[in-house]
């Protein structure tokens, strides 16, 4: 494949659309800190720590813990849009750690989506995880994939969360939606667990394959990762070399950001040519993204908290 420059040295831009709160996370010892996060959030920093050009539509108040986050996307090089703090209060998620630094949740929070504007002027999209199914904002979202699809590539992560999310099977049916819309799909054998109780993970993939999405992309933590070209049906897994676990909050972010990093690079990902170019794509030419993914999320679960590796951080290794 013939190199291309940088999305951050060719102007790409990316909007990431999804929730940005606090994280409270609570140990297994009982020790308590709090941090900036969310899940698509999270992708937007992990992105603008690997240099790219990155603004989010989010739904944040004014108040202490929204002005925090405000600050947080300033240092990061993060873009907020205009109407992100438009919320009554910030949300916030309650994580608590088990010994091996597994993280499980509980939320206090609200969604919605201001009217993105300027959706043209970017090249690259992403979402997922509670935006893309909760409402009033849900709705909001799929609107805008729709929307922004002509001129922009589109990456998704279903990030289930059983305790907001409800019903799987009617969770199912916006998850499937947002598939169908996506040319980049990164989802977990815990999400399909979840969504798809008895189905076997082949199986599913093959399905989605066939939904749109040109490259499904299967996590499976400490176990590596699995990628799909939904054309040929190929598949490649990256393995993910030993590393001591502080804790998994944020790995699956920043493997997103690490995915989407990696495909704006080569050209698989930002605009209508990009994603013909991902679309006839071959296996080879999607690893690289594989595996600055599995690197990404190799270093943020060795970090506490939701930890954004440069490209000097992968470097070093």
């Amino acid at each position: 494949m013939t190199d291309r420059p940088s999305s951050a040295a060719h102007g790409s831009r990316t909007l990431v659309i999804g929730e940005a709160l606090i994280d409270a996370v609570t140990s297994a010892v009982g020790v308590s800190e709090e941090h900036v996060g969310g899940s698509p959030a999270n992708v937007a920093f992990g992105l603008a720590a690997l240099d790219h050009p990155v603004a989010l539509a989010t739904w944040i108040a004014t108040d202490e813990e929204g002005n925090r986050i405000a600050e947080h996307c300033r240092e990061r090089g993060v873009d907020l849009t205009p109407g992100s703090q438009g919320a009554p209060f910030t949300s916030v998620a309650h994580a608590t750690l088990d010994e091996s630094g597994a993280a499980t949740y509980r939320f206090d929070l609200e969604w919605q989506l201001a009217p993105v504007p300027g959706l043209p002027d970017f090249d690259h999209l992403h979402t997922g995880s509670i935006a893309a199914v909760l409402e009033p904002g849900g709705s909001a979202v799929r609107h805008t994939l729709r929307t922004a699809r002509p001129t922009a590539t589109i990456s998704y992560d279903p990030n289930a969360r059983p305790s907001l999310m409800g019903d799987p099977e009617q969770a199912r049916l916006l998850i499937e939606e947002c598939v169908a819309l996506a040319d980049v799909v990164k989802v977990s054998d815990e999400d399909i667990e979840w969504l798809r109780p008895g189905d076997l993970l082949a199986d599913v993939v093959t399905e989605w394959s066939g939904l749109g999405p040109a490259l499904i992309v299967v996590t499976r933590g400490g176990r590596g990762a699995t990628a799909t070209l939904a054309r040929t049906g190929e598949t490649h897994t990256t393995a993910v070399p030993p590393v001591t676990v502080v804790d998994t909050v944020g790995a699956g972010d920043s493997f997103m950001a690490g995915l989407v990093s990696g495909l704006l690079d080569a050209g698989l990902a930002g605009g209508p040519e990009a994603r013909d170019r991902l679309h006839a794509a071959r296996l080879a030419e999607v690893v690289p993204a594989l595996e600055r993914a599995v690197a990404t999320s190799r270093l943020t679960v060795a970090r506490a908290g939701a930890h954004a590796p440069t490209r000097a951080d992968l470097a070093g290794g």
